[in-house]
């Protein structure tokens, strides 16, 4: 019996490959178990692990086939395994699949001998048969040119039709949960896309094919009653069909257990008054969706033919912040047509007034096989030769700019999508001429002063964004200062106090203590615990600034005394993950 070894390579530890569990599954259905059992074995592992580790744990599984998932995250990976996998196991056949070598694979057959073929498009009917064929079906005289859906040096095999979403196995309820521990759980209902968007491979498939409602139902319900943490589902469009989506929400929302949370990737314009209602009074952290605006520039979006309502996306997006129970993640690529470097100044001031939780500012990746990679040349688009194929610089975005956004995407990431310095930054960011002009003097102070990003230690981040302030407005270190004590207790309980922060009123804050020990007012949830403790396990502090408004200009009126801020750390934001705040003399906030 052949040994068959299914490899995922996934980008980190917390993710998992749906696809391989998908084949192994759906094979395991339908083929006698006698050919899958103790012949058929899964097996993970990261880009961020040594390749001469993995090579050696495949070594000694002594597989006979090898069969990779690939993707632009792991090609690379890939093909450094491949390449040494047949000198160490003679005699082994490699398979590849995956979106990454479903196009132009004919160079890659010849480039690697040990690789027999390539499973193209949806891999489940055809590894299953596959499957059969190295078992039982090969000592029969069957060939692999029968069997539809692959790349053989000798051409392809043929097209495949679609499997039926019905057909698709609950892979979780038969492996169990224990394999996906600490791990993020990825879903699909539905596959294929109706949209056309340029750089995506979606765009080919433009069928879209739902699970039925009753059956992703009992999934979720699978999900909800073991209390899995987050559960993400890869559908390209998940709202594209409006009951569909609205009956999955729906759901989610009568049968939350108030621990998981469900990600979603959503075109906002599409969204319902249906939908919105559904999601109006979700528990906080319920859902969250993932949104690519992509660009605001209507001349891009008519390139990469995304037929985007802009004014009624922003509407949508700001009726979801408003409810203040849903993390929104809104998406811009940059190096796409028709946008320079103000044109994309421009989209992400517009996207950034939309204020999400997190704005991912990413780069364009020339897909192959994408309909953007056919217009490279028009475009002027150079890109990396190597996986993830991300744009060098375009006929309208030189390398020089594509260098000074990458630098302002290091300074989103650390100051806005930390959510840990919301309040300096939505003051410091009124200094500006707009939000693309704060994080790009920024990332010029951090390149010119030579400061590092890549440091684990929190304050030093603050510390920096203190002196950039000052480098700037020496006249108000006194409000920042401020307002980053406020950022960082609002976080942590700090057991060593900023260097940069006032020093305490200790007396008074002692005080407040002993009359809460006393008589509980602002801690109803610290019963039995004495001052000292309290002191301990809370936060005081004193602001001659009211930072904690929503309003950066109320923030900058220097107070007539000194206000008193209680950090509960025992209750938190689920949203921002922020400690519940009392601002002493006021109703809790």
């Amino acid at each position: 019996m052949k040994r068959v070894l299914l490899i995922g390579v996934n980008a980190k530890f917390i993710h998992s490959n749906p696809a391989i569990y998908s084949l192994s599954a759906y094979a395991r259905e339908h083929i006698h178990e006698e050919l899958t059992d103790g012949a058929l074995e899964l097996v993970e592992y990261t880009i961020n692990q040594n390749m001469e580790n993995i090579l050696a744990d495949i070594y000694r599984r002594k597989p006979d086939i090898a069969a990779f998932s690939c993707y632009i995250w792991n090609w690379n990976m890939i093909q450094d395994i491949i390449t040494e996998l047949p000198k160490v196991l003679p005699g082994i056949q490699i398979w590849l699949g995956g979106p990454e070598v479903s196009f132009r694979g004919e160079k890659l057959l010849e480039y690697f001998p040990a690789v027999v073929g390539i499973m193209l498009g949806e891999g489940e009917n055809t590894f299953t048969e596959l499957l059969e064929f190295y078992q039982s079906e090969q000592e029969k005289g069957k060939r692999l040119e029968e069997i539809g859906g692959l790349l053989l040096r000798s051409g392809m095999t043929g097209v495949r039709e679609p499997v039926c979403m019905e057909e698709l196995p609950f892979f979780y309820e038969k492996e169990g949960l224990d394999r996906f521990e600490n791990r993020i759980l990825y879903y699909e209902s539905q596959r294929g896309c109706p949209f056309r968007c340029a750089y995506c491979l979606s765009s080919i498939d433009k069928t879209v094919r739902f699970r039925r409602l009753d059956t992703i139902k009992r999934h979720m319900q699978f999900f909800l009653d073991r209390k899995v943490p987050q559960v993400k589902f890869i559908d390209r469009t998940f709202n594209c069909n409006a009951r569909h989506a609205y009956e999955v929400w729906k759901y989610l929302k009568e049968h939350d257990n108030g621990i998981t949370n469900f990600h979603f990737e959503i075109a906002a314009d599409l969204l319902t008054k249906e939908q919105l209602e559904v999601m109006s009074d979700m528990r906080p952290g319920l859902i969250q969706l993932e949104i690519g605006v992509q660009s605001t520039n209507e001349k891009t979006l008519k390139a990469i033919h995304r037929d985007t309502d802009l004014r009624h996306l922003r509407e949508m997006v700001t009726k979801v912040r408003e409810f203040r129970n849903i993390h929104q993640h809104l998406d811009l690529i940059a190096g796409l047509p028709y946008e320079d470097y103000d044109s994309f100044s421009k989209s992400f001031n517009e996207v950034y007034a939309m204020k999400p939780q997190q704005l991912q500012l990413g780069f364009l990746k020339v897909l192959k096989g994408s309909p953007i990679e056919e217009k490279t040349s028009e475009y002027g688009i150079i890109y990396n030769a190597k996986s993830p194929y991300e744009v060098l610089y375009s006929k309208w975005l030189s390398f020089d700019d594509v260098l000074k956004l990458k630098r302002i995407e290091e300074m989103v990431e650390l100051y806005y999508n930390s959510n840990q310095f919301v309040n300096t930054i939505r003051v410091l960011e009124t200094e500006f001429s707009s939000a693309f002009a704060m994080y790009e003097a920024l990332a010029f102070f951090y390149e010119e002063k030579g400061y590092v990003t890549n440091t684990p230690a929190r304050v030093y981040r603050y510390q920096v964004l203190l002196d950039f302030a000052m480098s700037i407005y020496p006249e108000k270190q006194e409000l920042y200062t401020q307002l980053l004590t406020y950022d960082m207790y609002l976080r942590e309980n700090l057991k060593s106090r900023p260097t940069f922060a006032n020093c305490e009123d200790r007396e008074e804050i002692r005080t407040f203590y002993k009359e809460e020990a006393k008589c509980r007012r602002f801690l109803k949830d610290y019963q039995g615990y004495q001052a000292a403790q309290l002191i301990k396990m809370t936060h005081m502090e004193a602001f001659i600034y009211p930072v904690w408004k929503d309003s950066a200009k109320e923030c900058m009126k220097r107070l007539e005394k000194p206000s008193y801020v209680l950090f509960d750390y025992k209750v938190r934001n689920p949203l921002t993950g922020d400690a519940r705040t009392v601002v002493i003399g006021e109703e809790p906030v």
